[in-house]
C-alpha cells in the first residue's frame, strides 16, 4: 500500500464567485463552443438550493454586464437530446433573445462526440439531419475520434467521424472537431472526406503542434479553438501552436477561436476564489484573450482586446455569428 498522501480536496466556493469581477477589456465576447445544459445541470449538482431557478436565468445570471455577444451551443450526445429544440425555439426572435437570453446571440451545432460513436444509428442521424434547417443551426459537431479514452471503439470511431462528415459538406455546415491522441487518422480521414476549402473548427486543441500546423496548411478555412486549458502549465502545446501561428517566419494568419468548452476548462488565472469553482462559462473568456496575448503569442504588442477582436471576426467567418 502506497504511504503517500493526497491532497486533500479544495472545498467548493460559493456560487458567488461564479460573478466574476469586471475584466479592463471592452471587446464583446464570442464563445464558439459551450455546452450550456450540461453546465447548467453542474451548477445544479453543486447549487442545489442556488439562486437560479431554470436555465435561462443562470445564463442571464452569469452573463449579465459581461458583454457576451453570441455563443455557440454543442449538441453531441447520442441519442439526441430533445432540449436542443427549446433552446433553439426560445432565441429564434431578437425579442424573445432580449428576454430570455438577456441579449446573447444563441446558436447551436450538433453532431455525435467520439464517444457517443457506439450509438450511432439512423434514427441519431435523422434527428442531427433535422436539426440541421433549424435557423439557428450553424454547424455539425462536435465529431471526431477519441483515442485518449476510448469510450467507443476505433473502428466505429472512424466509420461514425467519417459519415459525419460527408453530411456536413453535403448540407454545407461548418464542422467542429474534436480530436485527442488520434493524429495519423484524425487527418486522414479529414482529407479523404473534407474538400480542403471547408470550414473547419479545430476545437480545444492540444494535441502536436506540427499536426495543427499539417491541418491549418491543408485547410485554409481551418481555425484552432483556444480553451482556458492553454494556461495549465501541463498543456505547452497549445501555447506552441499559438506561438508558432504569431511568428515573424509564419506565412499563417492568426487563425483562432476562443471558446470555453463550458462546464470545462476554467481558466486558472482567473482570480481567487474562496474555494475551488466548480464549472465554467463564457464570461471567463477575457482570461484565455489575457493569457494568449502576454503569454502565447511570438509578440507581445497585443492586449486581450485585440485577441477578442480577431477571434470575434474569424467567428463570424467561420459560423457566421
Amino acid at each position: 500500500m502506497s504511504t503517500s498522501r493526497r491532497r486533500p480536496a479544495l472545498p467548493v466556493a460559493d456560487e458567488i464567485a461564479l460573478l466574476l469581477p469586471d475584466h479592463p477589456s471592452s471587446s464583446k465576447v464570442v464563445d464558439t463552443h459551450t455546452h450550456i445544459a450540461l453546465t447548467y445541470e453542474m451548477y445544479r449538482k453543486h447549487y442545489r438550493d442556488g439562486r437560479y431557478r431554470n436555465m435561462h436565468d443562470f445564463v442571464r445570471g452569469m452573463y449579465g454586464g459581461r458583454q457576451v455577444e453570441a455563443v455557440v451551443d454543442v449538441w453531441c450526445e447520442a441519442p439526441v437530446r430533445k432540449e436542443w429544440k427549446e433552446y433553439a425555439d426560445s432565441a429564434l426572435t431578437v425579442e424573445d433573445r432580449a428576454r430570455l437570453w438577456g441579449g446573447t446571440e444563441y446558436w447551436f451545432v450538433m453532431g455525435v462526440h467520439p464517444h457517443s460513436s457506439k450509438s450511432y444509428n439512423d434514427r441519431v442521424e435523422n434527428d442531427i439531419i433535422k436539426a440541421m434547417t433549424h435557423p439557428r443551426c450553424v454547424g455539425w459537431g462536435e465529431v471526431g475520434l477519441d483515442y485518449h479514452y476510448d469510450y467507443s471503439p476505433r473502428d466505429v470511431q472512424q466509420r461514425v467521424f467519417a459519415r459525419q462528415l460527408q453530411l456536413a459538406v453535403k448540407f454545407r455546415k461548418p464542422i467542429t472537431i474534436h480530436t485527442r491522441e488520434a493524429d495519423e487518422d484524425t487527418e486522414r480521414i479529414l482529407k479523404e472526406n473534407v474538400p480542403s476549402d471547408h470550414k473547419i473548427h479545430l476545437h480545444c486543441f492540444t494535441d502536436s503542434p506540427d499536426f495543427a500546423g499539417r491541418l491549418l496548411e491543408h485547410f485554409p478555412n481551418l481555425y484552432v479553438g483556444i480553451t482556458g486549458v492553454i494556461t495549465y502549465s501541463s498543456n505547452r502545446n497549445t501555447s506552441k501552436v499559438v506561438h508558432d501561428m504569431t511568428a515573424p517566419s509564419s506565412t499563417q494568419t492568426f487563425r483562432i477561436l476562443l471558446e470555453t468548452d463550458a462546464p470545462f476548462m476554467t481558466p486558472s488565472n482567473l482570480p481567487k476564489a474562496s474555494g475551488k469553482r466548480p464549472l465554467c462559462h463564457s464570461a471567463m473568456i477575457p482570461w484565455t484573450a489575457d493569457f494568449v496575448a502576454k503569454r502565447a503569442m511570438a509578440h507581445s504588442s497585443w492586449d486581450a482586446n485585440d485577441v477578442m477582436e480577431h477571434a470575434r471576426r474569424n467567428a463570424k467567418f467561420v459560423y457566421g455569428i
